[in-house]
């Protein structure tokens, strides 16, 4: 099963939801990191090799990167 890329429109949305400042200038992997810490989750976007974590939002370009 294949997930979409997630948008930087997306996250900036997201980002919107924990009331992150600041991120709209951040790149799309940092920006990524950020939510993830706000989702009190650690900041893994395209760190982990073979990652098994699922289900994750990222992980369609997280795996690629």
């Amino acid at each position: 099963m294949s997930q979409k890329k997630v948008t930087k429109k997306e996250l900036l949305i997201k980002a919107a939801e924990f009331d992150l400042k600041g991120v709209q200038k951040l790149k799309k992997e940092a920006l990524i990191h950020e939510i993830q810490i706000a989702e009190g989750n650690d900041a893994c976007f395209a760190n982990i090799q073979n990652c098994a974590v699922s289900p994750c939002l990222y992980r369609a370009e997280c795996q690629t990167a």
